[in-house]
């Protein structure tokens, strides 16, 4: 067991200290900003005493996932490319759809 704690401890020391370098702090702050936005939309859920999605979940949303899907690409992630590209569209999506006027009814 000690072995392994050992070897474990190696391990993040060489992924997070020895690698370190402008695109490991770009993707960990691209997963930062991923991440807030369920931050963001439990708060807004707590707060209203439902469910919510509100609109700075896809603003995390899309700027999380740009920055992971820039990542992914830089790193030659073929999974996180997958996972990012279609994920971008809907939030683009989303806000593209949250955005839009409503028409005004026939007749006014």
């Amino acid at each position: 067991m000690l072995a392994f704690s050992h070897d474990l401890v190696d391990y993040f020391y060489d992924v997070f200290v020895v690698r370190f370098d402008f695109w490991l702090a770009f993707g960990i702050v691209a997963q930062l900003l991923f991440t807030a936005r369920f931050i963001v939309q439990w708060l807004a859920s707590e707060r209203a005493g439902k469910s919510l999605i509100p609109f700075a979940f896809w603003v995390f949303s899309i700027v999380g996932g740009g920055m992971t899907l820039v990542y992914g690409f830089k790193k030659r992630e073929p999974i996180i490319i997958m996972g990012q590209i279609l994920a971008v569209t809907i939030y683009v999506r989303n806000i593209m759809l949250i955005l839009r006027k409503p028409k005004a009814p026939d007749g006014q």
